[in-house]
């Protein structure tokens, strides 16, 4: 495991920091913790390892790529059949 990614300041019109601010670094943290190697996966393969919904999983890497939180370079590509509508992602840091 890495050292913490750093604790991050949320805001949004339901955000409530003394209910939500800890439970969405620990999110944060897991996806990092994970991501921080690479690799491609997708948001199912991050949720069976994190044991996070793919939404929130979702939600996280889009807060990677924001100026506050780093602006760090999560790629996105179609994995199989175009089709099917899958992508997988990679953290770059």
């Amino acid at each position: 495991m890495s050292e913490a990614f750093i604790e991050m300041d949320f805001d949004g019109p339901t955000y409530e920091p003394e209910h939500d601010k800890p439970r969405l670094n620990a999110q944060c943290q897991r996806v990092w913790d994970l991501m921080e190697d690479g690799k491609w996966r997708t948001l199912r393969e991050i949720g069976d390892t994190t044991h996070d919904p793919e939404s929130s999983i979702s939600a996280r890497l889009r807060d990677f790529r924001k100026l506050k939180f780093g602006a760090y370079q999560v790629e996105r590509r179609r994995r199989g059949q175009e089709r099917r509508g899958l992508f997988e992602y990679r953290l770059i840091t």
